[in-house]
């Protein structure tokens, strides 16, 4: 789990997912050279999808991908065995890896916490934790993290508390048993700096050859052409979290014309003042 990654939509037509819409939307991705496709993320609006739904967008994404990407699925919840089941079933599916979000509402202690995902972790699938303090209310303590990390199946952590400390404290507990993974678009370039080894992105939904061209950059060490993307993207970045994501995303999709514009409530369409300004920064790139 490196590299860019995309949180990848989950697009709708009249209340039901829409295959062949998410058909082209990978073909989309891996044709503008991103590395891995998370399928049932938050961007995904995982939160409202049954788990027959999720199975049925995971298992199409395993088979229409065949092999050209990896393959993450969203598994996490706030029910470990609900958790274990479906990352269990997504091994068998012929997933690359699980994305595990701490569990939510619950509020486990940290030692609740790592029993959650150790139990997971029996599975045998390649983990991926998911450190969002702002969905969930609870965060993984650096401490908790170095634990964790010593399991076989623990290979990295998605890290989206925004703060270059936290994530220079997780580099330096755990070192390379973990890949540390922005969550954050903004942070990709700067937690590169301190050691992550990738991003999963919402941008690149909408740019993802541009995404993938601060870590191209990156590893060719070219620097100042690193920085120079990020900045170019930056107002971009922004204006994807204008509203509560993934509502600015799927709207900037359905305006290129990829998607229809569906969520599902409580999710809905962005205020009219947003929708100029989101369509304003698109004007900019070109992509409207």
């Amino acid at each position: 789990m490196e590299g860019v990654l995309v949180a990848l939509v989950t697009p709708f037509k009249d209340g039901s997912v829409d295959y062949p819409a998410l058909k082209e939307l990978i073909d989309f991705q891996i044709e503008n050279g991103t590395d891995g496709i998370v399928s049932c993320g938050t961007t995904g609006e995982s939160a409202t999808l049954t788990t027959e739904e999720k199975k049925k967008v995971i298992e199409t994404t395993i088979e229409y991908v065949n092999k050209r990407a990896q393959v993450i699925a969203g598994t996490g919840s706030n029910d470990t065995r609900a958790t274990a089941s479906l990352t269990k079933w997504a091994k068998e599916a012929g997933a690359d890896g699980a994305l595990l979000v701490t569990p939510y509402y619950n509020k486990p202690t940290q030692e609740g916490l790592y029993r959650h995902y150790k139990e997971v972790a029996k599975i045998g699938l390649p983990l991926c934790l998911y450190n969002v303090p702002s969905r969930t209310s609870v965060s993984l303590s650096v401490e908790t993290i170095a634990r964790l990390s010593e399991l076989d199946e623990v290979v990295a952590i998605k890290e989206a508390t925004a703060s270059m400390e936290f994530a220079s404290q997780i580099m330096e507990a755990c070192g390379d048993r973990i890949n540390l993974i922005s969550g954050d678009d903004p942070t990709f370039l700067p937690l590169l700096s301190v050691g992550g080894k990738g991003i999963i992105s919402v941008a690149s939904n909408i740019v993802p050859k541009l995404l993938a061209s601060i870590y191209d950059h990156y590893l060719l060490g070219s620097l100042s052409q690193a920085r120079e993307a990020h900045y170019y993207l930056l107002p971009l970045m922004k204006a994807l979290f204008i509203e509560t994501n993934p509502i600015p995303v799927k709207t900037a999709l359905a305006l290129m014309g990829k998607i229809r514009l569906e969520f599902r409530l409580p999710l809905c369409n962005m205020s009219e003042e947003h929708l100029f300004k989101l369509q304003d920064v698109m004007g900019r790139y070109e992509l409207v």
